[in-house]
């Protein structure tokens, strides 16, 4: 028998990860969440910014949704290069800078969070290393204890990353509908995390290039799974918004092209629903990600979520269930996803 990658055991213990994370009895966590969410309610900000690398700054990216679509609050990703390379100042005076990082090492992040400081914003971090650099830099941290990560490939800790930003919102916009359907998030994942992709295997087992397509809330998530494409299984994945693809990127699919499709159940699923038929109708190889019994309809490669839970949720749902099965593709198509090649754990960019 197979000894499960690192990659997949990680990725497999992350519903018991946010089931950790969102325990009410963890007294440290909420005293610290409670600390922040109260200070930005003093003083609302007049907007927000997120720093954050990689897998990291795909889910800044969710948040950045759920601030901007849940609180109206506008939310702009920091360009570290604007604070290590050119040496600029910000006028960040009263703006809520969230660094969310794994490791809270690299040097960029440790010096854009302390500009932010000192530029006159409310700092916060949401870190797995809760003794880490950019633990003692910003004032607020939110620790996401999804406990030691070793694969380089990283899996539970952005999920977590991703719950830790969704309760963050339902606390600062009082969304009582949100905060009930966190309570169920531990068991909803546990499902995705047994969802059945293997349809996906020989679908993707010779594929070179293909595209990720989703919009909204999502679209991070697509993002997210093109990196692992790229970086466990060394396969050129691009993703795209389903509306941005019809102003250019389309032109890429002919016959057999495989598509990824997620498609989450919110306000944004009829357009990537009538992405998907265009794509279809141009011949392309449609995997898609759902619930939605018409989206799967569509697919020549079906790959089902769970039931929805919420519309702010289900995109942690979907690459909860994409985690597993990307370590397995990895490995059908004979590459360690443990050891990506010129790759490494802890990455530190100046």
């Amino acid at each position: 028998m197979t000894t499960p990658s690192r990659m997949m055991q990680e990725a497999l213990a992350a519903p018991d990860a946010v089931r950790r994370l969102l325990d009410p009895a963890d007294a440290t966590g909420a005293a610290a969440l409670d600390a922040l969410v109260a200070r930005l309610a003093a003083a609302p900000p007049p907007f927000a910014m997120t720093v954050a690398r990689g897998s990291s700054d795909h889910a800044a990216a969710y948040g950045r949704y759920l601030f901007e679509t849940r609180m109206g609050l506008v939310t702009a990703a920091a360009a570290p290069s604007v604070v290590t390379a050119y040496g600029a100042g910000l006028r960040l005076a009263g703006a809520f800078v969230l660094t969310v990082s794994q490791s809270g090492e690299s040097p960029d992040l440790l010096r854009v969070t302390e500009a932010a400081r000192a530029g006159g914003a409310v700092t916060a971090a949401l870190v797995n290393a809760a003794d880490s650099p950019l633990a003692g830099l910003a004032e607020h941290v939110l620790p996401l204890r999804a406990g030691p990560e070793t694969s380089v490939a990283a899996t539970g800790t952005v999920i977590a990353s991703l719950a830790a930003l969704a309760r963050l919102t339902g606390r600062l916009c009082g969304d009582a509908a949100l905060a009930a359907s966190l309570d169920a998030l531990p068991d909803r994942l546990a499902l995705a995390a047994a969802a059945d992709w293997d349809a996906g295997l020989p679908a993707l087992a010779d594929v070179h290039d293909l595209l990720v397509v989703a919009r909204g809330l999502t679209l991070p998530v697509a993002r997210e799974m093109a990196l692992k494409f790229k970086e466990t299984a060394a396969m050129h994945a691009e993703p795209f918004s389903s509306a941005e693809l019809r102003h250019g990127p389309m032109a890429l699919v002919e016959p057999g092209f495989p598509v990824l499709v997620v498609a989450t159940a919110d306000a944004t699923l009829a357009g990537v629903l009538d992405t998907a038929r265009a794509l279809k109708d141009a011949g392309a190889h449609l995997l898609v990600a759902a619930a939605d019994p018409g989206a799967l309809a569509l697919a020549d490669t079906p790959l089902p979520l769970p039931a929805p839970l919420h519309p702010a949720l289900d995109p942690i749902v979907a690459v909860q269930a994409f985690y597993p099965f990307m370590a397995r593709l990895a490995r059908h198509r004979g590459s360690d996803p443990d050891r990506p090649r010129h790759l490494r754990k802890v990455t530190r960019t100046v």
